[in-house]
């Protein structure tokens, strides 16, 4: 069996964290590979490893740039040596006879060459990762030998694919960096924030991994925002579009880009808690024939949207109608987050702040299009989605949130419900969104336990 594990910034924050990991790797032999991230927060109010090196690149450019300004070489040098001893407080706090004392140096030239601030943001997980190695005693690669990205500064998945499998093929055990590779030129590259996330699936694909272990801080993925709800259950088994529809409403624990490749090759993601290892925590699997606690998965939203609502008899019998409307929001670079429509009408849910500055554009522009009878606009809005497997066998699941809506007092804008009968989404006003949530919780989850 093998399992890639990645680690994230929370988890590698100190040397104190770095020892759980170690406890955790070498209590399970499947786990081969390992991808850390950055060093994070050790406290609330600490700075993360990724931002410091962020700053301090700045600083080495404003350096540069100014010659006579003094003041912004001291703040360079300043920057690189409190990153420094955050490196060395680990070092030495796990008992490592390890010098990063060159790769500081290079760094140090690099950032005054002006190497580009992806170099810069890449040296956290790069310098986690030669800790990491040092501490199990396996392998350091540098993921900028096996993670490729193309020259328009894509991710270039068959090349990284077959270099990683190759390089990896006779490795029994291995460190490998997140978040970063390389492009043709051999500059370093790196993913959007979160993008450790990525690494550690590219390599559970190349390998043929059984299992893709997530360590966070978090035991999994929860019903609803903790934020919300006052410590709401966990989900346990949640399928790739379950996910796909709570993330793309703004549940974050994994990287949304994470999830495809492994999802190609059918291998399951286990979110778990560094800080608390013997939880199970939540199981990421392509299908599943296990029935889930509750009839829905999870609940997640978002806040400050408009609506546009078009009017016009017949719509329906005009071709082209809807793709007249939409051909106005792409022209003025408005993406559009929603559509629900009806016989004569349809409804177009946008950011509210990507919308404000052209909205009057974007109205002269549907009148030009589709000549509508009646357009009206709708701001401060919410989106809620219900998600989960459950409901398709479940009957009466839309009646029931409807009258705990009601009786939430929660004016329902709008309601539309996929044809998989996985999802339902609720437009509600802002000041509704917590009511909203904290009713329909209440009426699927607490009042089933």
């Amino acid at each position: 069996m093998i399992k890639v594990v990645k680690f994230g910034g929370s988890s590698l924050a100190s040397a104190e964290q770095f020892k759980k990991v170690g406890d955790i790797i070498r209590k399970d032999e499947t786990r081969r590979y390992v991808i850390p991230s950055a060093p994070g927060k050790r406290t609330p109010k600490d700075t993360k490893v990724t931002d410091m090196l962020y700053h301090c690149y700045g600083q080495a450019i404003l350096a540069n740039d100014d010659d006579d300004c003094e003041e912004y070489q001291r703040s360079f040098e300043d920057l690189i040596e409190k990153i420094k001893e955050r490196y060395q407080e680990i070092i030495e706090g796990l008992s490592l006879e390890l010098s990063l004392d060159e790769d500081f140096k290079v760094i140090k030239e690099n950032f005054s060459k002006k190497i580009g601030r992806d170099y810069a943001a890449s040296r956290g997980e790069y310098l986690n990762g030669k800790i990491m190695a040092a501490y199990l005693g396996i392998e350091f690669i540098d993921a900028a030998e096996i993670i490729f990205f193309d020259e328009e500064g894509n991710f270039d998945d068959k090349k990284t694919d077959e270099a990683v499998a190759k390089r990896l093929e006779n490795l029994e055990r291995a460190v490998i960096p997140g978040f970063y590779g390389s492009g043709p030129d051999g500059k370093i590259r790196t993913f959007s924030r979160g993008g450790s996330d990525i690494t550690g699936s590219i390599v559970a694909k190349a390998v043929h991994a059984d299992m893709y272990e997530n360590w966070t801080d978090v035991s999994g993925f929860l019903i609803a925002d903790p934020r919300i709800i006052p410590n709401p259950k966990a989900i346990d088994v949640i399928t790739y579009r379950e996910l796909r529809e709570l993330s793309y409403m703004g549940a974050t624990v994994l990287h949304e880009d994470a999830i495809f490749p492994v999802r190609k090759e059918g291998i399951p993601i286990n979110i778990r808690n560094t800080n608390s290892p013997e939880d199970k925590g939540t199981l990421i699997v392509e299908d599943t024939c296990r029935k889930p606690r509750f009839i829905i998965t999870g609940i997640a939203g978002k806040k400050d949207f408009a609506s546009i609502t078009v009017e016009k008899a017949m719509m329906n019998g005009q071709i082209g109608f809807c793709k007249k409307v939409l051909e106005v929001f792409e022209d003025n670079g408005i993406s559009i987050e929603h559509m629900p429509s009806g016989i004569d009408t349809m409804t177009i849910f946008v950011h509210q702040d990507e919308f404000e500055e052209k909205e009057q554009k974007v109205i002269a522009g549907i009148h030009r299009a589709v000549e509508p009878d009646f357009l009206e606009l709708e701001s401060d809005l919410a989106l809620i989605a219900v998600v989960g497997r459950g409901m398709r066998a479940t009957r009466g699941t839309s009646g029931r949130l409807f009258s705990a809506l009601a009786h939430a007092n929660v004016n329902v804008k709008m309601i539309d419900q996929g044809s998989s009968e996985l999802n339902i989404i609720i437009g509600v006003r802002n000041h509704d969104f917590q009511p909203a949530i904290k009713a329909i919780y209440d009426i699927f989850v607490n009042t089933m336990i």
